[in-house]
């Protein structure tokens, strides 16, 4: 099968399609023939193995010249092509969508726990577009205590897991604020935000404003800044954020490691939440897509053919939302 492979750490150049084995699937997991795949930022942290301390700090991901698994992509929209021996509740020929990892490929095995049903209603490039990032923006969410009357910021708000972090917000009933450069400002906005702040030309963290919970995507910011605009009694939300080649070394960690040192001291609530494969929470975000209480912002389709330029959209040129690879025909 072809799969989008990487044998040392680097920019996207050190990507290249190969012809490997087809994965046989473990007694828990499930073979799923790839219709399409999407990346995420975890897809670039990992390929350039950014920032460096990460590299120690996760074993299982990381290994010391390139990362542990050669494929990359995280997420997937499919059909189940075989099951393992002690697999359940699926069979050959349904159509699936979740989160694991080497999804960039004609094929991948996933754990069985890990799938769940695309609703017939959903294409599978917006079926692809959620997982990783949907997922985590609810989570996200969840843990700013965000409820109806709460006013959110969402830093970042433009990008793949902030175009999600806006609607679901929304949807919760909290006025958003999104920050966004000038050109996604049409685009957070049509999202539900009440207000959008252009980065280019003011600065949130000086406007006088604060809000209820803060969710910084982007991991830019020090945490003096960010606590100015958090209110009192209110929750600062730490993401991994950066972008590739700036904080080489620390990066968005060094961010995360202060507020939760010195955070309490600063009277800051400080959460940095793990998103993970979470069944249950994709099943109810994929029906909200099915009943366009959710979209998956999609700024550009690949095929596997250019899925290395894919990965290079996502590391340069700072994407609009989602980009999808389609995989099948």
């Amino acid at each position: 099968m072809l799969a989008l492979v990487q044998d040392v750490y680097g920019t996207s150049d050190v990507l290249r399609l190969e012809d490997v084995d087809r994965p046989e699937p473990a007694a828990d997991q499930v073979l799923v023939r790839i219709a399409a795949a999407s990346v995420n930022a975890a897809d670039w942290h990992i390929m350039r193995g950014e920032p460096r301390i990460a590299r120690l700090m996760d074993r299982g991901v990381f290994g010391r010249r390139g990362p542990r698994e050669r494929i990359r992509g995280r997420d997937l929209a499919g059909t189940v092509e075989a099951v393992g021996a002690e697999v359940t509740g699926w069979q050959v020929g349904d159509e699936v969508l979740g989160e694991d990892e080497a999804t960039l490929a004609e094929y991948a095995v996933v754990p069985a726990a890990c799938l769940v049903r695309r609703p017939a209603g959903l294409s599978v490039e917006q079926a692809a577009a959620l997982p990783l990032a949907a997922i985590t923006a609810d989570l996200w969410l969840t843990a700013g205590e965000v409820r109806a009357g709460s006013r959110v910021l969402v830093v970042g708000a433009s990008g793949g897991v902030g175009t999600f972090a806006v609607q679901l917000a929304v949807a919760r009933g909290a006025a958003v604020t999104g920050v966004c450069s000038t050109r996604n400002l049409d685009l957070v906005t049509s999202l539900g935000a009440a207000e959008v702040v252009d980065y280019t030309r003011d600065d949130v963290a000086r406007a006088g404003a604060s809000y209820d919970a803060v969710l910084d995507l982007v991991g830019n910011r020090t945490l003096r800044d960010l606590r100015r605009v958090v209110a009192p009694g209110g929750t600062l939300v730490l993401s991994g954020g950066g972008n590739p080649g700036e904080g080489r070394y620390l990066g968005p960690i060094g961010l995360m490691a202060k507020g939760g040192l010195f955070g309490r001291l600063l009277g800051l609530r400080v959460r940095i939440p793990r998103a993970e494969p979470d069944a249950e929470r994709l099943t109810e975000l994929a029906a909200m897509a099915e009943r366009r209480e959710l979209r998956a912002v999609i700024e550009r389709t690949y095929p596997l053919a250019d899925a290395t330029a894919a990965m290079r959209h996502l590391e340069v040129d700072h994407a609009r939302g989602k980009i999808v690879v389609t995989v099948g025909s």
